[in-house]
Formats: structure tokens, sequence, C-alpha cells
């Protein structure tokens, strides 16, 4: 009767531990299945997002019976280089990219200096009508900037800037709501004992701003200079508006200049579409990691 009785109970036991192990098994090919399906999913998504910039490369490189071809080719047959060397003897595109730079760099200072500035103020001194001025501020970008291009380009014009880089660059020197935001956030996330420490040392309102707040705030300023060195470099319509001269072309227009005039070459459309990127994107993969860390940062308190 004993023996007879243990049976039962025995396989019962040696029953649990498979039936832990079955369950334990299903879950880990649940999480493998889960994990296979959205790496998928983002392999698709960038494949998706990286296939014009490779279509444009490579096409900067196709020999124009390469472009032509159907169905298309998805390498060039023949490394043409000569795409990229041909616009530069058509039209000045050294004067262009250095005009781009020359106006990209004036704006990323004004703007980055200028909006730190005010957002010092917003996020460390406590008067009255702070926070409705914060908003008001916030409120501006809200408009498009469509609506207020003819009363700027008046402006511009009754100051004789027009055909200038003045405007430009001149407007960025008063802060921008974005990054004023940017910037708020971002010190508000410091301590403020590091202020009352350095006042106590005999440190004014504008040395713990240069000594203490600008030092710590890399990531902000960084993420800040990123952003205002792609909207000014991309920039298409305010050079178009308010420059006219040749020589002051900036390479976004130049390369629409150069497109009008030879229609038909599409590699070395395609080439100096891709000179025209490679700034931004050399840029944002030396500086991604701050750039991440200011994103993220900017999120903590507000």
């Amino acid at each position: 009767m004993t023996a007879g009785t243990g049976r039962p109970g025995s396989r019962l036991q040696a029953h649990v531990p498979n039936s832990r192990r079955s369950r334990r098994w299903r879950r880990v090919a649940q999480r493998w299945c889960s994990h296979a399906l959205l790496y998928m999913l983002m392999i698709v998504i960038a494949a998706v997002l990286v296939f014009p910039g490779f279509w444009m490369v490579a096409s900067s490189l196709k020999t124009k019976g390469d472009l032509m071809t159907l169905p298309p080719r998805w390498l060039p047959s023949a490394l043409n280089w000569q795409n990229y060397t041909a616009p530069w003897e058509n039209l000045p595109f050294a004067r262009f990219f250095m005009n781009s730079a020359l106006i990209t760099c004036m704006a990323m200072l004004g703007a980055v200096i200028s909006s730190s500035f005010i957002a010092y103020g917003f996020a460390r001194f406590n008067v009255r009508g702070r926070d409705f001025l914060f908003l008001f501020v916030l409120s501006t970008m809200m408009i498009p900037d469509a609506v207020t291009l003819i009363p700027r380009f008046i402006l511009f014009a009754r100051l004789k800037w027009i055909d200038t880089y003045l405007p430009l660059t001149v407007p960025f020197y008063f802060g921008s709501s974005f990054f004023i935001f940017l910037f708020r956030q971002f010190f508000s996330t410091l301590p403020r004992e590091l202020d009352d420490a350095a006042r106590i040392d005999g440190c004014s309102y504008l040395g713990v701003y240069a000594r203490i707040i600008l030092p710590l705030s890399k990531p902000a300023l960084i993420t800040a200079s990123i952003f205002s060195f792609l909207w000014n470099w991309n920039d298409f319509l305010g050079p178009l508006v308010y420059v006219h001269s040749l020589e002051k072309y900036t390479a976004a227009i130049g390369l629409l200049f150069f497109q009008g005039q030879h229609y038909a070459e599409w590699g070395q459309v395609m080439a100096m579409s891709t000179l025209m990127t490679a700034p931004v994107i050399i840029l944002f993969l030396i500086l991604q990691r701050y750039y991440v860390q200011g994103i993220a940062l900017t999120g903590l308190k507000g």
C-alpha cells in the first residue's frame, strides 16, 4: 500500500518541474520573438530613412547613362568623380559654401549667447510676471515664419539691409523662443546651491552665468548649436528673399541656380547636394552624445 500510494505523488512531483520548465522556455521564446520582431521593424524603418541618402550618394557617382537606365541601377557601373569637379568650374561654389558658413556661424553664435542669457534670467530670478512673460515668449513659437516675412522685409528694406547678410544674422542676437525654452529647462535642473556658493564668494550674477551656469551646460549649448547650424545651413527662404547678388548667394541658393542652368545634369546636382548635406551629418555624428544628453535633460524639470 505504501509503495502503491507513493507512485502518484512521485509522478506529480516530476510533472511540476517539467511544467515550470516548459513555461520558462515559453516565456524565453516569446521574449526572443518580440525582440526579433522589434529589431526587424527598426531595420525596416532605418532602411526607409537611409535610402534617400544612399540614393543621393550613389547617383552623385553615376554617369548619365546609369542615371537614365531602366530598371534603375542601385550602384554605379563606374565611379564618375567628374560630377564633383565640374560644378566648381561653372559657378563659384567655393564662395557659396563660404557664405553659408559665415552666415551659419554668426547666426549660431548670436542665438546661443542671447538665448542662454535670457533663459538664465527666466530660470534664476524670481520677479513678478516672470511666468507670464515666459509664456508670452513661448507663444511666439506658434506664429508661422511666413506670417512675419512681409513686415520683416519692409523693416529691413527701410534699414537698407537688403542684399546684405544682416537680416540673416542680426535677429538671432535678440534670442530665439525655442532656444530660450531649451536653456531654461536645462538651467532649472542645476541646483541653486551652486549660485548661492558663488554669490557668497563674491561672484556677481553675470559671473555666476559665465563661470558656473555655462560651463555646466555643455549638453544644452551643443544641442542648441546643432539645431541652429542645421536651420541656418539649410535655410532657403531667407537668402532667397534678402540676398540678390550672385557673389552673396548661399549654398542652398547656389544649388538651385545651378539646377536651373544644368537641369539634365542630375549627377552633378546630386554631387553638390551630397557636399551640402555632409557637414550636417558629420557634425551630428561627432556631437551625437551631447545632443542626446541635452535633449534628455531638458525634460527633467519644468
